[in-house]
């Protein structure tokens, strides 16, 4: 028998890592047109000769991205099983790319400005479920939360780097003020399409497909160990014994997301529902129209500082994610983000209804009540954002990412995906309308939401820290209540490997049989 050798996670680190810069694309496009929309140049050239963009001219430049990444997020789970996650990832951020191009090009006509973010939607959709896809299958799964993570951090890593810049670059009198920082993302498109290069392929994928020389090379290659390590006899025994119970079932369509086997139809509706929920967190209506609202509120800071501060306190809320998404688990941290959440969305939207001033008002004519209500509405935004990114910024993307079988994971993590970017798109389109007629109050409706979530996921949604995405499988169908979840231990694993034992005894002769029979 060969000799154990003692394995590493580095190389599962920096790929999960490299993998996860799509969530950067995602984040900095969402954040560099919240800036553009009061850029000069930009107004000037895709507005209506106001000296502001209208309502309906905002909604439609931000939200025809998110249509696009409703689309790109179905799109992916035929691609990712025809192609391969690897070649999935890359198809998708060429398609980003071109997109982006399509954006810089623009002179002055908001249809072809629209049509740009609608093609760079697709690869930034496909790329919010192929990310949590291939780090969920690759990942160990003592970091499998963390690392599923990582896609969060880049998210709100992009959207800070973008306020950076559009701060940097707003002051400019010429339309560079706008194409730089967008056009800045082909080159973000052609970072992630370097992995073409040195990428490997999910090892779970490559078993489902029957490539099991492949499928052992790249578990070698992750755990940093020997081709001939027991290792990784191990992973591939354990994943073949779960793929082949999987597969007992035939050929899978997307209704079996919705199925009764294995309790798909209550894995795919949490997948689907705590998407739902985080989009209306209330963050992403800062990001999008904060530079807007933060006008209202009277502040003597520029839109673009404030948006800066806030893209700042999103990325130091998310390093601590990092660490308690596997100490406190996925399950507490959703119950305490939304508590949170509500108190701040509660606290800015009574005080900026009550006292801020009527939209327009010039500063000078502030009364000293209407500039500390704008402050307080300031200060609980950015709690309410840094609150965001401690918890349900990150763990709806973890746990969509570990839910699902390989069976049916590409479609249901693209249906998870999907309601996230629909709910995205109705909140870019019709927030900044909604804002219009009632102002701060809409903050209300988040914290209603808010509450909602806290109520969902006490009753339907079980901790998954510390289990392999086989364990979860076992958890589902041991009908264990999401209350009690923390606590229970898996067992099918360990009958798993009784089997591969029991069948490699046989293999090797009768006095093994006895042998392994006695030690099991």
């Amino acid at each position: 028998m060969s000799k154990r050798a003692v394995p590493t996670n580095k190389r599962a680190i920096v790929l999960a890592t490299f993998v996860a810069f799509g969530g950067f694309l995602f984040g900095y496009d969402i954040g560099v047109i919240s800036g553009c929309l009061i850029m000069p140049d930009f107004v000037r050239r895709f507005g209506d000769g106001s000296p502001t963009l209208s309502s309906s001219r905002q909604s439609i430049i931000t939200s025809l991205l998110s249509a696009g990444t409703f689309v790109g997020a179905l799109g992916q789970a035929f691609t990712s099983d025809r192609f391969g996650r690897r070649g999935t990832i890359l198809i998708w951020a060429a398609i980003f790319t071109i997109g982006t191009a399509i954006q810089t090009g623009t002179v002055d006509s908001i249809v072809q400005l629209t049509i740009g973010r609608f093609i760079a939607g697709l690869g930034v959709g496909a790329m919010s479920a192929i990310v949590p896809l291939y780090n969920g299958e690759t990942a160990p799964k003592a970091l499998r939360g963390t690392l599923l993570v990582l896609y969060q951090l880049q998210i709100i890593f992009g959207i800070f780097i973008s306020y950076v810049l559009d701060l940097a670059t707003h002051t400019i009198p010429n339309s560079a003020s706008w194409r730089v920082p967008v056009g800045l993302q082909m080159l973000w498109g052609l970072i992630l399409l370097s992995g073409l290069f040195f990428l490997p392929e999910s090892p779970r994928h490559l078993l489902g497909i029957g490539r099991r020389t492949e499928a052992r090379a790249v578990i070698a290659e992750l755990n940093s160990v020997p081709l001939d390590d027991p290792l990784v006899d191990e992973n591939v025994d354990e994943l073949e014994y779960a793929i082949n119970a999987e597969n007992e079932g035939g050929k899978v369509g997307w209704l079996e997301c919705f199925s009764a086997r294995n309790m798909l139809w209550k894995r795919t509706v949490n997948g689907m529902m705590l998407q739902f929920i985080q989009q209306l967190n209330g963050q992403n209506f800062y990001y999008y129209y904060g530079d807007t609202f933060f006008k209202d509120a009277g502040t003597t800071l520029s839109p673009f500082v404030i948006q800066t501060i806030l893209g700042a306190v999103s990325v130091v809320g998310t390093v601590p994610a990092l660490y308690l998404i596997e100490t406190w688990g996925r399950r507490r941290s959703l119950l305490t983000g939304s508590i949170m959440e509500a108190v701040c969305a509660i606290i800015a939207g009574l005080v900026g209804h009550f006292t801020l001033a009527p939209t327009g008002t010039p500063p000078s004519q502030l009364t000293p009540s209407q500039k500390r209500g704008g402050n307080v509405l300031i200060a609980f935004a950015v709690l309410h954002v840094f609150s965001f990114s401690i918890f349900w910024g990150p763990v709806p993307w973890v746990y969509l990412g570990e839910s699902f079988p390989l069976r049916v994971r590409p479609k249901a993590i693209a249906l998870g995906s999907a309601t996230n970017w629909i709910w995205n798109f109705l909140l870019s389109f019709f927030s900044v309308r909604i804002s219009n007629h009632i102002g701060p109050l809409i903050l209300m409706i988040f914290f209603g939401m808010l509450v909602f979530g806290f109520v969902y996921v006490y009753l339907f949604i079980p901790e998954t820290k510390g289990l392999t995405l086989e364990e979860v499988d076992e958890m589902y169908v041991a009908g264990v209540k999401p209350w009690n979840s923390a606590s229970w231990k898996p067992h099918r694993m360990e009958e798993a490997h009784e089997k591969v034992a029991n069948a490699h005894a046989r293999a090797t002769g009768p006095a093994e049989v006895r042998e392994v029979e006695e030690k099991v």
